[in-house]
């Protein structure tokens, strides 16, 4: 008997601490709710969330309040701790936002957390005060206004992304605003034909997605500085580097000149500069895009420059060439050339205006090195007031295939012409080393062809009749994207 009763009583405890293996219970799992955050209206973000569960991670579901969710990164199956990572896109109302992360243990025991988001609006301007050190991106449909200089320093690279509008506020004298590309800088600004990127003034009401200013004149200059790109490439001056002018010499990012010519400054397609030209001293002013000492590995392509104070474009040496450029209503000089620029510009557009002095401005060397460069493929439109070009101080260079029209009777006020400046210059053209080929000209009526070129340069030009050209810019180039397209200013040419 006694031995029955000890089988029943081990046999009764087996059982009982086999219900005990099968009964042993779990703490219920549970989620940290993350810290509150804010969001753009459409914009991503990702939070996480910490789990623990004591019988382990089986699954998560998430849902979301004013915007959508998923889960980036899950949680470890099995695991008793852990995270999920959520991406959150912000909805298109502003105000409060939510994301619920639910998660599911395996005894199918669940529990949840929930991070608050407020949704605000998308901030399209951001100010610019302090020179760019490091790889910085401004991106498409924002607004970057410069509060003063602005310089991308040595080994930083600025990158523009297409659609950016970038606005300068008021300046004179060393408070004057601009963009400096330094020495050892990068400026990547690719705009494209149908998303240009837009350099102009505070002033300028013109937003993400607008060509034509809603609210400024073409002709309204001086409201802001410019573009500046500076280089190692080699220079023609009293020294291999100097400083460049519209930048007070106290600022050593304004050095320009090397050694290496093909240097790279970066990429530029598709980029319209407006109503620069700031005064920072005495017939010093910054042109509307000004390239010193910048070499051949720098790429530039469809760039327009309209209503700046002083020249449009000008190239102090360097070797960079430029390919698609329009200049419309230049308060100095359209074209200005330095110290043996050695690069091309082909296919370019001048428009002048009551203020523009040349339409070509081509300077000689300044120093030692004494090469010289192309300028081709281009149609200019005079004004009363300007002269087609002045070739000065010894200027070296070919010039091909160009359209000249629109231009006065030299005669009236000695505007109008097309001259070789001083005996350097005579000389260089007699050496070979001033070009003129195929100049095509309109004249006014009853004005001789050697009145309008000058010293000889006549025997490589000829008059035709108002679009019977054959030389010049292919202007569909400039189509869609310039204000000068969007104003049916390209329509004689």
């Amino acid at each position: 008997m006694k031995k029955i009763l000890m089988f029943a009583l081990l046999a009764s405890l087996a059982v009982f601490t086999a219900c005990n293996d099968d009964d042993e219970t779990f703490n219920a799992p549970t989620v940290a709710s993350p810290q509150p955050a804010t969001a753009e209206i459409s914009s991503e973000l990702d939070i996480t969330f910490t789990y623990t569960s004591d019988a382990g991670f089986k699954s998560a579901v998430v849902s979301a309040t004013n915007g959508t969710a998923a889960v980036k990164t899950n949680g470890t199956a099995g695991s008793k701790s852990g995270s999920v990572v959520v991406t959150y896109t912000a909805g298109t109302q502003v105000g409060a936002g939510a994301v619920v992360l639910t998660i599911t243990d395996n005894e199918n025991k669940t529990a949840s957390g929930t991070g608050v988001i407020s949704v605000m609006e998308e901030q399209i301007v951001f100010f610019v005060e302090n020179n760019i050190t490091e790889n910085t991106t401004w991106e498409t449909g924002k607004v970057y206004v410069l509060k003063n200089r602005v310089a991308v320093t040595a080994g930083a690279t600025l990158t523009i992304k297409e659609g950016v509008v970038v606005k300068g506020e008021a300046g004179t004298g060393a408070n004057a605003t601009a963009l400096v590309i330094a020495r050892g800088g990068k400026l990547n600004a690719e705009g494209t034909a149908a998303a240009p990127i837009i350099f102009t003034s505070v002033a300028d009401e013109i937003m993400p997605g607008e060509i034509a200013s809603p609210n400024l004149d073409p002709t309204l200059n001086g409201l802001w500085g410019g573009l500046i790109i500076l280089g190692n490439a080699p220079i023609s001056a009293s020294a291999a580097s100097i400083q460049i002018e519209g930048i007070p010499p106290s600022d050593q990012n304004g050095l320009y000149g090397g050694t290496d010519n093909n240097d790279n400054s970066g990429v530029i397609k598709f980029i319209s500069i407006r109503h620069g030209g700031a005064n920072i001293g005495e017939g010093n002013e910054i042109n509307g895009l000004t390239l010193g000492g910048v070499g051949s590995g720098t790429i530039i392509e469809n760039v327009e420059v309209v209503a700046n104070q002083d020249d449009g474009i000008e190239w102090f040496g360097g070797s960079v060439s430029v390919k698609n450029a329009i200049v419309w209503n230049a308060g100095d000089d359209a074209i200005d050339t330095d110290q043996s620029w050695s690069g091309t510009l082909d296919n370019f557009i001048v428009i002048s205006g009551d203020d523009t002095d040349h339409a070509l401005e081509i300077d000689g060397p300044e120093g030692t090195m004494l090469a010289g460069h192309t300028v081709k493929n281009g149609s200019i439109k005079g004004n009363p007031a300007t002269e087609l070009g002045d070739f000065r101080d010894g200027a070296r260079g070919t010039f091909s295939n160009i359209y000249f029209f629109g231009f006065p009777d030299p005669a009236t006020d000695g505007r109008g012409d097309f001259s070789l400046s001083g005996d350097k210059t005579l000389a260089s053209f007699a050496d070979g080393h001033l070009v003129f080929q195929n100049l095509q000209v309109t004249l006014p009526e009853a004005v001789e062809l050697t009145s309008v070129f000058k010293n000889g340069s006549s025997a490589h030009a000829s008059a035709v009749a108002a679009g019977a050209n054959t030389v010049g810019a292919d202007k569909s180039a400039f189509s869609g994207w310039s204000w000068a397209s969007a104003a049916g200013e390209l329509t004689n040419f």
